[in-house]
């Protein structure tokens, strides 16, 4: 091995080793279980982001930890076509080099256009997901929009169509007049805005009155049908059913009663326009209103708007509320913060608009999907996240899966001029109404979430019966992020249990965001986000890896630093120079003397009933899906215990001139370094491989290595106690030396006092350690105390007292003296701080975060310096 790690000089090798050899691929026993995930595809034209390498982290954990337990593992990639954002990004890069649009090239070159961008980009974001040590099956990878996922899409949503489950038809949707295209909830980002509510006057149509109507969007105004009032609200009992005159037009339109209206919000009175708001088109549904479109698809007035009409929204909004003024309509304007929806793809405002699309009837589909959560055959994990998906799928609406674009499923609906809708995965022969031959198919693709819903069953090969959906399906465990259980998780089921009459997966690890050192959430517009390629440039793809599971807890957001990435780079290079430490003094070593059941030193048994209870607590945490204390798990038992305390034990021995004590230490030292590996496999591939590549306990790779299993022989809880006191004994007398400024290596005299009998015998057993490694020249123990110990620094630990005499430490006279010196140094600085804290113009002018780190300075030093006090006063006693 390399004296210094340099993860860049072996993890490409690996990986390449690992594909050439086909040790991705399942095993193809089939007397194994199999074990399967697919992994949630990312955008064919997206880069590698942190939450995409926590996402595809989680899952490499769990397949090479199911590998290795010998289960027959398949991991499916793959890669999502991304409708819109594909599209939004080819139709930027043709504007800008050709200055053309889609339509001067026509739907045929445009879309070849878009397949040689998506062929370019694919490559992209492969490679950085191999990078990332993904141990996919990139022999089965699949693509949303290739031949076999597409077969699956016609067929499903021809059966949806018979079934009477899709239907065409005029409902509110999510519109982008930049991108022209219907969106989904999760393409819209909602934003915090400060606008304004104006308050308007809708005078009666009898002249006895007047109602005020409050609105963040008046521009929509020209489109009322109805005002509504909550029928409870005693100010409007008189005026339900009576009928008001809009401003602005002259339209008649009534007032009528409705629940969903808020008595608190406004006047208690609202603008009711069914064909601009999804919560009025659903009044005006309840009460047979009429919707009338004011603003077309390209966000401009139409006819209907009168005067307006040819205006950009917005400028009719300013215009608009002008009149109104003018005419004394309008009562008064305030200030109001609200969200407003914009295009997650272009930052457009977008409108709802009224329009014929697409939708999946959800209702008759949410009904098993509920029952499977409920009765336990999917399991959320954490369980919260059952409540958010059942929250969701018991009040769910139709789906509008049509868009308004053509990179992706087109849709398999053609038109013939008679108004018959025919529906086929094939264009149809004639027409079953006038047998005309000629048909318009539709324009429209269908929504890349349709697609998404199949990939569990569909990257299998369904609808054919293959091998693989026959051996794998369903699979084991999606993991995903909490932001996509409505558009992507609760899909999924429903059209697994549709269509397959299986769950698709028996387990959702759902994990959070990452988010930066402050708890933001990474964004282009805070400047804060961290390309995880920079991490694995700068520091190897391990560290990166285990930064990211680094006290992560299923379903909780986790923070990415600086600090963190620093602590997983410093473990790995104890990882490493441990390893060398061990190869070095293996050179001589004949493996074929290798034992671990002979001669075997309390250290020994300790750190290998250690090694056994990690192999435990490691089971058990990854069959909770607890991967951050799994990998805490390994870190403690390879930095606090293999590396900082057996290795150290080792030494003696390994050095010394006893052939046979020295072969068990090196037994001891190649057996666990080498299950180590295996453990620390899962979490960071790459150095356990190249490290157990140097093994000479070895076989031929560490990836198909056999999962260890747990030897309760080896197990004693009691004897890890009884070392877990030693220690413990070991670092309280390191720190009295380390507090009193002794010299680390400087002998000196202990007494420790027993509490037990066993204890006693426990701390006899262990002298042989605390000796060396706590630099005493001489230890007694006993069982009671007694005067003969004199004046002496104490420290309390589990299993007794320890009792280091003065005298034996340090010169009182001078350590006093250093002490007095180190007080006046403290008062300085308190008095210092002190002044600054109680001048006002710093107080006033300089920020609460200086403040606050000042005051904790202050603290910190009067704590210290009354420390100090009490050492002198204890010194002086």
């Amino acid at each position: 091995m390399e004296k210094v790690y340099n993860p860049s000089e072996f993890e490409d090798k690996w990986y390449k080793t690992w594909v050439e050899k086909e040790l991705f691929k399942p095993s193809g026993d089939k007397d194994a279980e199999p074990f399967t995930i697919v992994i949630p595809p990312p955008n064919v034209t997206g880069v590698l982001h942190m939450g995409h390498a926590l996402d595809n982290t989680l899952q490499d954990i769990l397949i090479r930890w199911k590998r290795m337990q010998g289960f027959d593992t398949l991991w499916v990639p793959g890669s999502d076509h991304a409708g819109i954002a594909t599209q939004i990004k080819v139709e930027e890069h043709l504007k800008k080099e050709e200055n053309k649009t889609r339509h001067d090239l026509g739907r045929e070159d445009f879309l070849d256009l878009v397949w040689k961008w998506k062929d370019e980009y694919h490559e992209r974001i492969t490679s950085q997901l191999k990078k990332l040590g993904v141990s996919c099956d990139w022999s089965r990878e699949r693509f949303t929009l290739d031949e076999g996922c597409s077969e699956a899409v016609q067929t499903v949503f021809v059966e949806l169509y018979k079934r009477g489950l899709i239907y065409r038809g005029k409902y509110i949707i999510n519109w982008c007049p930049r991108c022209q295209t219907a969106l989904s909830d999760i393409e819209v980002e909602h934003i915090e805005k400060q606008g304004n509510l104006w308050h308007i006057k809708y005078p009666l149509e009898d002249g006895s009155g007047f109602l005020v109507v409050a609105t963040t969007r008046p521009e929509t105004m020209l489109g009322d049908t109805a005002v509504a009032v909550n029928p409870k609200d005693e100010r409007y009992k008189n005026f339900i059913g009576k009928n008001i005159k809009l401003p602005i037009t002259g339209r008649i339109i009534p007032i009528v009663a409705d629940d969903f209206v808020e008595k608190e919000f406004g006047s208690g009175a609202v603008k009711v326009t069914p064909a601009h708001d999804p919560n009025d088109f659903e009044i005006g549904r309840r009460h047979d209103l009429p919707s009338i479109v004011v603003i077309d698809e390209s966000g401009v007035m139409t006819e209907e708007a009168m005067h307006y009409q040819g205006m950009d929204r917005f400028e009719c909004r300013k215009a608009l509320i002008k009149e109104l003024a003018d005419k004394e309509y309008l009562t008064h304007t305030e200030d109001h913060t609200h969200s407003v929806g914009h295009c997650e793809r272009c930052s457009t405002v977008v409108e709802p608009y009224y329009s014929d699309q697409w939708f999946v009837k959800m209702k008759p589909l949410a009904e098993p999907a509920i029952a499977k959560v409920k009765d336990g055959e999917i399991n959320f994990v954490p369980e919260r996240f059952s409540k958010t998906y059942l929250n969701w799928v018991e009040n769910v609406r139709d789906w509008c899966i049509s868009r308004q674009i053509w990179w992706g499923h087109r849709i398999p609906a053609w038109y013939c001029d008679c108004g018959e809708i025919m529906v086929d995965k094939q264009t149809p022969q004639k027409c079953p109404t006038c047998e005309r031959t000629q048909f318009r198919q539709d324009e429209d693709v269908l929504d890349t979430w349709f697609s998404s819903a199949l990939w569990p069953f569909s990257t299998l090969g369904w609808p054919e019966n293959t091998e693989d959906f026959k051996r794998y399906f369903p699979t084991s465990v999606l993991v995903t992020g909490y932001d996509i259980i409505y558009f992507w998780v609760a899909r999924m089921i429903f059209t697994s249990l549709e269509f397959t009459d299986m769950p698709p997966f028996k387990d959702v690890y759902i994990h959070g965001l990452v988010r930066d050192s402050q708890g933001r959430k990474m964004s282009k517009s805070l400047g804060n986000g961290i390309d995880p390629l920079e991490v694995i440039d700068k520091y190897g793809t391990d560290t990166l890896r285990f930064t990211l599971i680094t006290g992560i807890a299923p379903g909780n957001d986790t923070r990415f630093s600086e600090d963190k990435i620093e602590a997983s780079r410093n473990f790995a290079n104890k990882i490493w120079n441990a390893a060398r430490f061990v190869l070095m003094n293996l050179e001589e070593f004949d493996l074929s003397q290798m034992d671990i059941t002979k001669n075997l030193t309390l250290a020994d048994k300790w750190i290998l009933s250690r090694l056994n209870s990690t192999i435990e607590n490691v089971n058990k945490e990854l069959n909770r899906y607890e991967l951050g204390n799994g990998a805490r798990e390994v870190y403690e038992f390879l930095w606090n215990e293999f590396c900082d305390w057996y290795i150290e034990l080792s030494k003696p021995r390994l050095y010394g001139e006893n052939i046979e004590h020295k072969a068990t230490a090196q037994s001891v030292l190649s057996h666990v370094l080498l299950e180590t590996m295996k453990i620390l496999h899962p979490f960071m591939p790459f150095i356990s491989e190249e490290i157990y590549s140097h093994l000479p306990n070895k076989k031929e790779y560490l990836i198909t290595e056999q999962w260890p299993e747990v030897n309760e022989k080896l197990m004693d809880k009691g004897m890890e106690r009884q070392f877990n006191d030693i220690m413990e004994i070991i670092k309280a007398i390191r720190n009295v030396k380390s507090e009193m400024n002794v010299a680390s290596k400087k002998d000196v005299e202990a007494v420790i006092v027993a509490k037990t009998t066993e204890s006693y015998q426990d701390i006899i057993d262990g002298e042989l350690y605390i000796k060396p490694l706590a630099g005493l020249k001489s230890l007694v123990v006993k069982q009671t105390l007694d005067s003969s110990i004199g004046k002496a620094v104490t420290q309390v630990v589990r299993v007794g007292e320890i009792f280091l005499p003065l005298s034996g430490l340090i010169n009182l006279d001078q350590e006093i003296e250093r002490l007095n010196k180190e007080v006046k140094n403290l008062d300085f600085e308190v008095e210092r701080i002190e002044k600054k804290l109680s001048n006002p113009g710093f107080v006033n002018k300089a920020p609460k975060a200086v403040i606050h780190q000042e005051q904790s300075k202050l603290d910190e030093y009067r704590s210290k310096r009354q420390t100090v006090i009490e050492r002198i006063e204890e010194l002086k006693a």
